[in-house]
């Protein structure tokens, strides 16, 4: 089945999802779910420090505040970008502003299920702790919830290379030196995360204050920003690092049953505003 008639079956079953009191990853999420962050996009949610909305997101995953935070980020004209993950290669997301001008380049570690040539985006497959790229290559550099996987065994959903299965922890902080290196001087590099209580997880790992400043040490910032997010019944926050000290991370792929929050992912993320 192809990824639009994916799409098409899922859209077709949002109402049984709404009216099933919208649990996460049943069919109809993934509808609800960009929905709801093309709404927030829209918007400007993420524009201003102001509180969001109460009920924002409940039982939809972090990217519920990470796309939107990315793109309250980007300037106006981006000019050359690395979307480093493949986390933004998304129809409703290369076709908004400022991101639909922007000359886009895609690097993650295998063929993706959908392409969009016909926008001149480029697809390059790669270890983004080392790159062809030049030095100074790009003005921006976005890596949306990926470096948490970086050194782990990315076997599980991202690749049948099983060279990828791998144990190091600390590969994180080679990536984000290569970011620093492939960026022009002044560039902008935004970064997302799982934040809370640190701990491994085979194919991800959820960072805490000290792998963060680890993060900031390997870019050596002009200057940073980190803003936090946290999830709760009532749906996500703006929130302090020490409020989600301890988040934990709900991985659909466990099995698990639900918790009574209906988390579907993090419940904490750090996002980080780093300048060359």
């Amino acid at each position: 089945m192809t990824f639009a008639l994916k799409e098409f079956a899922d859209c077709c079953a949002t109402p049984l999802y709404l009216m099933g009191g919208r649990r996460p990853w049943s069919p109809g999420y993934y509808t609800a779910k960009k929905a709801a962050i093309s709404k927030s996009i829209d918007h400007g949610l993420l524009r201003s420090d102001a509180p969001l909305p109460p009920g924002y997101g409940i039982s939809i995953d972090e990217r519920v505040v990470e796309y939107p935070w990315v793109f309250s980020q980007l300037p106006s004209a981006p000019g050359t970008m690395l979307d480093a993950g493949s986390a933004l290669n998304y129809r409703h997301l290369v076709e908004r502003l400022p991101l639909d001008k922007t000359r886009l380049t895609v690097m993650t570690l295998s063929p993706e299920k959908q392409a969009f040539w016909q926008r001149s985006i480029s697809y390059v497959f790669g270890d983004l702790r080392k790159t062809d790229f030049a030095t100074g290559t790009f003005d921006v550099v976005v890596s949306v919830s990926t470096i948490e996987h970086i050194g782990l065994d990315n076997t599980l959903l991202y690749t049948k290379d099983k060279s990828k299965n791998e144990s190091d922890s600390a590969g994180f902080a080679a990536a984000v030196r290569e970011f620093r290196r492939i960026l022009k001087p002044g560039g902008l590099c935004l970064i997302t995360v799982p934040f809370g209580q640190r701990g491994i997880h085979g194919w991800y790992q959820v960072f805490d204050c000290t792998l963060l400043q680890q993060v900031v040490e390997a870019f050596a910032p002009a200057r940073h920003d980190i803003e936090y997010f946290g999830y709760s019944a009532q749906g996500w926050h703006r929130a302090e690092p020490k409020d989600i000290a301890n988040a934990r991370f709900f991985d659909v792929h466990e099995g698990k049953p639900l918790d009574v929050d209906r988390a579907a992912g993090a419940r904490g993320v750090a996002c980080l505003r780093l300048v060359a």
